[in-house]
């Protein structure tokens, strides 16, 4: 599992470095809260690590080509393309793509790996530091200010609203409260 590991983080670098999506700092960010909560609650951690480098693995080149909604379609095709190289037992394989596939949230998980996943993709919107950057981010030509801060504080809402884990919903309910406080201070001024 090493090997795939490692592969799977070369993959992503190489989609990173050609798209610029997404950032290092919330690529790093949710690798690290994967791996740390699929220790918390004894998880399979080479399946959180493999699911965490490939969950927005097609993000850059969604944006790119004006597909952003069809990013974890493409990611999911992306991600059995990339597994099919190894020798892994169906169910490890099929755990892997539910974590792609989830990490924008469902109903039901397929899997606590999956769960932890979407979980640690929320960190990308719902750290302060995270969510700023990203705001700045969405800076271009064609959208205002208000259209920017009306994105940036939808994303927050449908991270929230995916967070199911109680210890990371308390571990960011200052980062949400104070976000919120930014946006409503700005839409006062």
């Amino acid at each position: 599992m090493k090997e795939i590991i490692r592969k799977a983080e070369e993959f992503a670098l190489s989609e990173i470095k050609k798209y610029g999506l997404p950032s290092m700092m919330n690529y790093n960010i949710s690798n690290e809260k994967g791996l740390e909560l699929s220790k918390q609650f004894d998880a399979n951690s080479d399946i959180v690590q493999i699911g965490t480098r490939l969950m927005d693995i097609k993000l850059g080149e969604a944006l790119t080509k004006g597909r952003i909604q069809e990013h974890i379609a493409m990611g999911v095709t992306a991600t059995e393309e990339f597994l099919s190289q190894f020798e892994l037992i169906n169910d490890v394989k099929e755990q892997i793509v539910a974590c792609v596939k989830e990490h924008h949230g469902v109903k039901n998980w397929t899997s606590k790996e999956s769960e932890i996943c979407a979980n640690a993709d929320c960190y990308r919107f719902l750290l302060v530091e995270n969510w700023l950057e990203f705001l700045h981010s969405l800076g271009a030509e064609d959208s205002t200010f208000e259209e920017d801060l009306a994105l940036a504080e939808s994303k927050l809402e449908e991270k929230w609203t995916i967070l199911s884990i109680d210890s990371c919903k308390v571990e960011l309910t200052s980062h949400y409260n104070m976000i919120k406080k930014i946006i409503a201070k700005v839409k006062n001024s």
